[in-house]
Order: structure tokens, then C-alpha cells, then sequence
């Protein structure tokens, strides 16, 4: 069974979880690569290092995807949020004193001094249910 999840259950599902992956193009190729984010009101906070890939996609200005989900599969039910949007690099320090840096952990390493907003431009998720046999 499947259920299509409005936004607003879309951005509670986010609020729960902290891993996510980050889709773009770099060099005529897609690129998924999981990162650790905080969801800041109606975007997405993650960290990274300067002159990195992912860092090089927020200056390009290209669109991206970032998808968080969640799979239980012995409960035979999962979530997946979908969202699409821009991203681009926090500088300004009222706006970086703002934002809760210590919510953003990057497994990766606590070396990852960049921090970039990704805006949700667009929100879907869905939840999915296995159908139990009788």
C-alpha cells in the first residue's frame, strides 16, 4: 500500500532523521553522495569541505535532488522524501550564527568548515506498507 505524504508530513519525516543524499550532475555525470543535514525551517543545512565536489555544485548554481528515507524490513514498511531545489554556500556570519552547527555532524569528520543551505523548492514523499498474507 502506498500513501502519498502531504509536505508538512514530509518535513516531520526530516526533522527525525539526519542522513540524506544529495543528487546533481558534475562533469555530464549523476552524482548521489549521502551527507549528514539538519533540516532550517523550509531548507536544508549540511557541511562539507571547501573546493569539493559537493562544494563546487552549490557555486555552480545547478539544481540538485536531496532524498532522505527509511526502510524497516522486517516491518515490511518504509518513507521516502523527495525534494528538489538550489543549493549555495552560507557566508554571511548573522546568517551562520543562526543556524544550530552543532545538529550538523558529519560522519565524514568534524573537518568540513563549509556550510551549505539547500532551498526546498519543491516537497513529495511517499509512505509505503507491505501487504501482510492472511
Amino acid at each position: 500500500m502506498i500513501h502519498e505524504l502531504s509536505a508538512d508530513e514530509c518535513r516531520g519525516l526530516l526533522e527525525a532523521a539526519s542522513v540524506g543524499r544529495l543528487g546533481f550532475t558534475h562533469d555530464g555525470r549523476v552524482q548521489i553522495i549521502p551527507v549528514n543535514y539538519v533540516l532550517d525551517g523550509d531548507s536544508v543545512i549540511i557541511r562539507t569541505v571547501p573546493g569539493g565536489i559537493i562544494g563546487a555544485t552549490a557555486e555552480s548554481g545547478d539544481p540538485v535532488a536531496f532524498e532522505v528515507d527509511h526502510l524497516d524490513s522486517l516491518g515490511g514498511e518504509g518513507w521516502s522524501v523527495l525534494m528538489n531545489g538550489l543549493i549555495h554556500p552560507v557566508t554571511d556570519p548573522q546568517e551562520l550564527a543562526a543556524i544550530d552547527t552543532q545538529r550538523v555532524l558529519p560522519w565524514a569528520g568534524p573537518d568540513r568548515p563549509l556550510h551549505l543551505r539547500f532551498v526546498i523548492e519543491q516537497i513529495s514523499g511517499r509512505r509505503v506498507r507491505r501487504e501482510r498474507n492472511r
